[in-house]
């Protein structure tokens, strides 16, 4: 964990380059596997590193980093996810402290995590831009955070996604990440490592797939040839292979883009191009695999079902591909 970070800090002084091969072959392992390791060694980590004190790196990062502790990111609201600064979670300042009431849901490693990046309102003027009325805040779990409920998920099972319920949780201001209403700074850093890191980790999910369906279907018969000599299948598995490849260009070099400082409007648009198109593109192989698969592809003997149904969350989670059409329309 920890590519991109500094040695001081317990990284690896690596690059974003080197950050999406290792998402990708965590991706390979299960999808639910990258999420989790995305959100707290990548997402929340990066938070701190960006827009944090030292104290709050001491605290928070070395021990993440060796292992010892997991975050998780609260964000999504029961009103919506997309509709980020209508956040209503509440955070009152109470002197020495924060007293915060709300409630997050869809929150991976909710069930598990030690600590939470959360965002809540701090600024009650009707009146005040919504870019400048929420606060960024590190929350231990503790007295009045509740794991309330945990989500049946169609696929990504297993990381413990749940709904988290704050009830007059007394925070320490030494926790404000950033400024107080400054959360828009931290959203806005936030962005490039949840969805860059989205895109290679899906590659790595989908890979599997077509592997096995190609195993399979090279080995398999059907009117006494095999599979793949029927170009049915063969171009189907083609396509597949055309797509990672397209998908896997245009992540890395989204991410060499980011690696040499290319000016940030066009950063947002590449990355929000890639989250779109590489997610998209991967539903699209898990959709092919399965159907060379047949209908073995539909039980649980091979895993090709779990994958077809994990890759599903990719391309709404992290920034719908609504929203990412969105933002590369108006970068562009």
């Amino acid at each position: 964990m920890g590519c991109r970070y500094p040695r001081e800090w317990g990284g690896r002084e690596m690059d974003w380059v080197t950050t999406g091969v290792v998402m990708e072959e965590v991706g390979t392992l299960g999808y639910e596997f990258a999420c989790v390791f995305g959100v707290g060694a990548e997402l929340v980590c990066d938070a701190i590193m960006k827009h944090g004190t030292d104290e709050q790196k001491e605290k928070y990062v070395r021990p993440l980093l060796k292992g010892e502790i997991f975050a998780a990111e609260c964000l999504t609201e029961p009103r919506g996810g997309s509709d980020f600064f209508g956040a209503t979670t509440k955070a009152e300042d109470c002197g020495d402290h924060f007293l915060i009431n709300g409630q997050k849901r869809f929150i991976v490693g909710g069930e598990g995590a030690d600590y939470f990046l959360l965002y809540a309102r701090t600024n009650f003027d009707s009146k005040a831009h919504p870019h400048q009325a929420l606060t960024a805040f590190l929350v231990d779990r503790g007295p009045g955070v509740e794991t309330k409920y945990l989500y049946g998920l169609l696929g990504c099972r297993g990381g413990g996604t749940a709904r988290l319920i704050f009830k007059d949780v007394k925070v320490s201001k030494k926790n404000v990440l950033g400024r107080v209403n400054g959360a828009y700074d931290v959203f806005n850093t936030m962005m490039i490592p949840e969805r860059l890191g989205t895109a290679p980790m899906t590659i790595g999910a989908v890979r599997p797939a077509l592997e096995i369906a190609t195993n399979y279907s090279s080995r398999r018969k059907a009117f006494g040839q095999i599979f793949t000599t029927f170009e049915g299948v063969s171009f189907q598995i083609a396509e597949a292979v055309m797509l990672l490849d397209a998908a896997r260009s245009m992540g890395y070099t989204t991410a060499r883009a980011v690696d040499a400082g290319v000016d940030m409007n066009r950063i947002r648009r590449l990355v929000s191009e890639s989250k779109k198109f590489i997610t998209e593109s991967c539903q699209r192989v898990a959709h092919i695999a399965l159907q060379v698969m047949g209908g073995i592809g539909y039980t649980n003997i091979f895993p090709i079902e779990r994958i077809y149904r994990d890759v599903r969350l990719a391309s709404i989670w992290t920034g719908t591909s609504e929203i990412m059409a969105m933002i590369a329309a108006h970068e562009w």
